[in-house]
């Protein structure tokens, strides 16, 4: 048995700290041709899954958690718990499938077994179908999450496909003198560790200390989602990067800036600089962890230019803004924060947890994650993948959230919303539409005229 990482068992908490939210993260694979035969999918799924160690564990918890979460064998794995086979009423075209997208992310995965299932979803228009991967949030973050669905495709005919992937814990968890060690040391390293997060926490503490401004982007939430996407091409935001002097995810969060303004506006809400603070997840991830099922993750917290209305103006400001961050060590906070809480009682770390996730939180606004998805073409039992589409939930106050994931040559923005304080979610997606169009065509024009 191995234990969770402080991140992963945060997620269980927060979960189990609102009954009204699902923490389940999903892939929405649009497949060409017909679905396989039940029988094919199962021995093909069966075979993925026996080289995968993590996907026939649960969570194990103490009473009380006294005790960190453990990963362990499930006595009855049984791969029925994990398929699921749905069809679309018609037209069974992007809007219906969009729904049932929105009804997935509210379903909460069964704690008795291991979090992740497949739903094949055996039609949709223009001869297609579709394949949704969905893990818990404590199993995976967007990068590895992202992993687990290459390796549930085919292999590339180039590389043969390993019987089992190395244990992710032949190391086990640390023993009983291991604790008794640590427990030891807690007074000497608490303050160690603590000093060392001063510089890094000072830039967190001050984005939640300095509320943003009120608007209806944050307030609570309820049980129903809403979901819509927006897409883009990769090698446009590529040239907006390189017209405008910005990086790939300047570019997708000056959209995202400018969606939001729009929603605002819509709703006649004046926008100004202080109204959106949104948290962006940063992978730490070695390239070496790749396939390691867990959470590595940072974050960087930014005040969204809302109030400037030039689009080539915000991007430039989200630029200057993300760059100040990074070299401010804004991103290692939290990484600090996680290696003192894995040195802390699991105890008070859990109810620490619950009982934040019950405290007005207003200093973030919204998230947006970016996650650099597969260059290859996938396929499933020789069916070609066409899109990739990402799905991530919401909690607390955060009434939208936003994942953006390349595949190919397409940048794909999943966008999931609070069903009834987001009843014009597809604002955003219009807004992310408009606003690379008018960058692109800022960059275009100052390559042709630069200035001087």
């Amino acid at each position: 048995m191995t234990e969770l990482q402080p991140l992963d068992a945060g997620f269980i908490e927060l979960e189990d700290a609102d009954r009204r939210i699902s923490l389940g993260i999903a892939a929405v694979a649009i497949l060409a041709g017909q679905p396989p035969a039940r029988a094919e999918f199962a021995a093909m799924l069966a075979e993925r899954v026996a080289a995968n160690q993590r996907l026939r564990q649960r969570i194990r918890r103490a009473p009380l958690d006294l005790t960190v979460p453990v990963w362990e064998e499930d006595p009855s794995f049984d791969l029925a718990h994990h398929i699921r086979w749905a069809a679309l009423p018609a037209p069974a075209d992007e809007k219906t499938l969009r729904e049932f997208v929105a009804g997935e992310l509210v379903e909460r995965l069964d704690r008795d077994h291991p979090m992740w299932e497949c739903v094949v979803v055996e039609r949709l228009a223009d001869a297609r179908w579709a394949l949704i991967v969905k893990a818990h949030h404590s199993l995976v973050d967007g990068v590895s999450g992202v992993s687990l669905f290459e390796r549930l495709c085919d292999a590339p005919e180039s590389v043969q496909r390993p019987h089992a992937l190395p244990a992710e814990d032949a190391a086990g968890g640390p023993g009983w003198l291991d604790r008794v060690v640590t427990g030891l040391r807690l007074p000497l390293d608490v303050p160690r560790y603590a000093v060392g997060m001063m510089r890094s926490l000072i830039p967190v503490v001050a984005a939640f200390v300095s509320v943003p401004e009120a608007s209806s982007l944050n307030g609570p939430i309820g049980r129903q989602r809403r979901y819509t996407i927006a897409r883009a091409s990769l090698a446009e935001i590529r040239e907006i990067g390189r017209g405008l002097d910005a990086t790939v995810n300047d570019v997708v969060l000056a959209a995202v800036t400018s969606a939001y303004r729009g929603v605002l506006l819509g709703r006649g809400e004046q926008p100004t600089g202080k109204t959106v603070r949104i948290l962006v997840p940063v992978s730490m991830r070695a390239a070496d962890a790749k396939s390691l099922l867990d959470n590595r993750v940072s974050a960087v917290l930014s005040l969204l230019p809302l109030h400037l209305d030039d689009p080539v103006e915000r991007l430039a400001t989200i630029h200057q803004r993300m760059a100040r961050h990074k070299s401010g060590g804004a991103a290692q906070a939290e990484t600090s924060l996680l290696a003192l809480a894995g040195r802390l009682p699991f105890a008070p770390v859990a109810w620490g947890m619950r009982l934040w996730s019950h405290l007005p939180q207003r200093g973030v606004t919204a998230v947006a994650t970016n996650i650099p998805g597969p260059r290859r073409t996938l396929s499933v039992l020789g069916r070609e993948v066409l899109e990739l589409i990402p799905a991530i939930p919401i909690a607390m106050r955060l009434r939208t959230g936003i994942a953006i994931l390349s595949y190919g040559d397409q940048l794909t923005f999943g966008i999931t919303g609070d069903y009834d304080s987001t009843p014009d979610l597809d604002r955003i997606a219009d807004g992310i539409h408009t606003a690379i169009a008018d960058l692109l065509a800022a960059a275009r024009a100052r390559t042709q005229h630069p200035a001087g």
